[in-house]
């Protein structure tokens, strides 16, 4: 990914009623959560909001602006861009196959897709970025320009596949842990594959109806996000903020299309982490990480479209997404009491070793609310990885 200011920006189903027990039942104001995004704004974001879990508690809150020109401001239901928190719906639903029996995740990825023969790639290779295919962003975002020349462009799944595999390597199949966009391009396309439908049809019909998560959608080479929501700013050259929130997202597909919103994330990863869309030995698998760190397993890792992240706490699961001027992180503890997801409605590069108050701040509002008073050790214990996690799409 290419490290100029604007470039690197870029970065079974189940019944309703299962849902009725687990769903959070008292909705607080959000006094509490309010001051801690509007540290994050204080540190340079525009526009932030976020919904917070304890048990049957909940709150949501929202700071910031969600139009610089109008002074509109940020509302805590807003649809989003979710990014690459896509994959974990994508891959949850390749597992639901292999609960099924109708695919292998060991077996190599031409028994799905033959036209890709000889790639010695495994479909969990795929899942967990260990294929050592190569991403296809610094391709199709190769200048400056190529971002507003792609706003309306159609790409399709395999014409984003030849662009990754067309580059060099980043390793042997199965050699190490490296996140490619691509990888989930062709997972997408093997569960069309294997389904004869759609992903937005799969995923519409295993989790997104069933979860009622009426806010959350594919949407396919539609530019606009339906509904409520903030701009999408990346920072130009010039000291401007350009939005990018209508936007063609079929670059991203299976990769990163979803728009969703924070409860509805908190409501797909609490059923997801308490076992009420997979089968126990698929969400095993699901769990089971590459190390973020290979000599460090405790800080983490990235399992099949799940990650885990340390904190004071502990282990805490879920998925970040980075797309054009949307950014957004859901973590949660491992039994899903406890989940906070933040949205952001600017995407900002800060080189290696610099100082980013922004992250300082977002950390620092996760880890208040999934550790409570642990969380002052949240800077220590986060920062030294923070780079194989969240805001690194």
């Amino acid at each position: 990914m290419s490290t100029t200011p604007i470039r690197a920006a870029l970065g079974t189903a189940v019944a309703l009623a299962l849902l009725a027990g687990a769903a959070p039942a008292h909705a607080a104001t959000g006094a509490a959560l309010r001051p801690l995004l509007e540290a994050i704004t204080a540190a340079g974001m525009p526009g932030v909001f976020a919904q917070a879990v304890d048990g049957r508690h909940r709150q949501s809150a929202a700071a910031g602006v969600a139009d610089v020109t109008t002074g509109a401001p940020t509302r805590p239901g807003m649809r989003h861009r979710v990014g690459s928190i896509t994959k974990t719906f994508t891959a949850t639903v390749l597992l639901q196959l292999a609960g099924e029996g109708r695919l292998r995740l060991d077996a190599p990825i031409d028994r799905y897709l033959p036209e890709y023969a000889g790639t010695g790639v495994t479909v969990r290779m795929l899942l967990n970025h260990t294929s050592g295919i190569a991403d296809y962003d610094h391709v199709i975002f190769a200048t400056d320009a190529s971002l507003e020349e792609n706003r309306h462009r159609t790409f399709t799944p395999a014409e984003l596949a030849a662009f990754g595999l067309d580059q060099p390597r980043t390793g042997a199949p199965g050699a190490g842990y490296a996140y490619a966009n691509t990888n989930y391009v062709l997972a997408g396309m093997i569960l069309e594959r294997i389904t004869g439908r759609s992903v937005a049809h799969e995923i519409t019909k295993r989790i997104i109806r069933p979860l009622g998560l009426r806010h959350t959608y594919l949407p396919g080479t539609g530019t606009r996000i339906h509904g409520p929501h903030a701009a999408a700013y990346i920072p130009w050259y010039d000291g401007t903020l350009v939005d990018f929130a209508d936007y063609n997202m079929s670059w991203a597909w299976a990769a990163g299309e979803l728009v969703s919103t924070t409860g509805d994330l908190n409501t797909f990863y609490r059923v997801l982490l308490t076992g009420r869309l997979l089968r126990p030995a698929q969400l095993a698998q699901m769990q089971t990480t590459v190390p973020w760190v290979p000599e460090a397993p405790q800080y983490g890792g990235y399992g099949l479209g799940l990650y885990s992240n340390a904190l004071p706490c502990g282990l805490v699961w879920g998925h970040d997404g980075l797309v054009l001027g949307h950014a957004t992180i859901s973590w949660h503890s491992a039994d899903g009491r406890r989940q906070v997801t933040v949205a952001q409605n600017m995407t900002h590069y800060v080189a290696p070793g610099q100082p980013d108050p922004i992250a300082d701040a977002t950390i620092e509002m996760l880890a208040s609310q999934l550790c409570g008073e642990q969380a002052a050790t949240a800077r220590v214990s986060v920062r030294p990885h923070l780079a194989e996690s969240a805001f690194r799409r």
